[in-house]
């Protein structure tokens, strides 16, 4: 059989196993369109908690990531020629938020129809021992990454991850094709989604960095709070 005709074949099996034939990107806005407007709300409230949480991460650890482990990776790579006290660091924070992933898909998976506030229960115990012990010990923030990588349980179904809330870089992504498919024509509103998600990080941030001054590390309280009020809430969002 030719090359192409076996590639072919192959690229048509895996469309199948998601449903239909569907381009990658068309797969990726399927699976944020299928929530409702209390999911998408409760995608936006997360993105500004994992944005308040990353901005204190950020500030506690002196230029460490609690949910960007693409910044956390490039730390590590430079300790590994430069520093060996910081590549220890960044891969302690990267098992960190593998291990917060594992642990909410699991629970995710086991929960079923109650996964989201299950996950949010979970992230908000993490946070709560994380906040606690790092009052006195700044070790102990490296479980604020665990904390983030079980939120992103939140929106997961059959295994996949329909709403990325604690990192943006797809999430700009999808916002740029969007607009390019505007500019072309196409949906006008399309990007409006994603880029709410952006701004609920970026706020999130905002607001992190404006409290750290008089709460410090203690302020990750708050999102513990936020997190159990949305696990709360959780219910009322419903997937199509």
């Amino acid at each position: 059989m030719p090359t192409s005709a076996c590639c072919c074949g192959n690229w048509k099996r895996r469309n199948a196993r998601f449903g239909g034939d569907l381009r990658p990107d068309d797969r990726t806005d399927a699976r944020v369109k299928r929530h409702d407007r209390h999911g998408r709300a409760l995608a936006i409230a997360l993105a500004i908690v994992a944005g308040y949480v990353d901005a204190i991460g950020f500030l506690g650890l002196g230029g460490y990531f609690v949910s960007f482990m693409s910044g956390n990776t490039t730390r590590a790579a430079v300790g590994v020629v430069r520093y060996a006290g910081m590549a220890t660091f960044g891969f302690a924070l990267i098992a960190s938020f593998v291990a917060g992933v594992v642990a909410g898909s699991l629970l995710a998976e086991a929960t079923d129809e109650r996964r989201k506030s299950a996950t949010l229960v979970l992230a908000a115990g993490i946070l709560a021992v994380a906040a606690v012990i790092g009052h006195f010990r700044v070790a102990g923030l490296v479980l604020v990454p665990a904390a983030m990588g079980a939120t992103n349980a939140v929106f997961q179904r059959d295994g996949q991850v329909s709403i990325g809330v604690t990192y943006m870089t797809g999430t700009l992504v999808r916002f740029g094709q969007h607009v390019a498919g505007a500019l072309r024509g196409g949906d006008r509103l399309g990007w409006l989604p994603y880029l709410l998600l952006w701004l609920g990080l970026l706020g999130g941030g905002i607001l992190g960095t404006t409290l750290y001054p008089f709460v410090g590390v203690s302020g990750l309280l708050l999102a513990v709070i936020a997190y159990l009020g949305l696990a709360w809430a959780a219910p009322r969002a419903v997937e199509s």
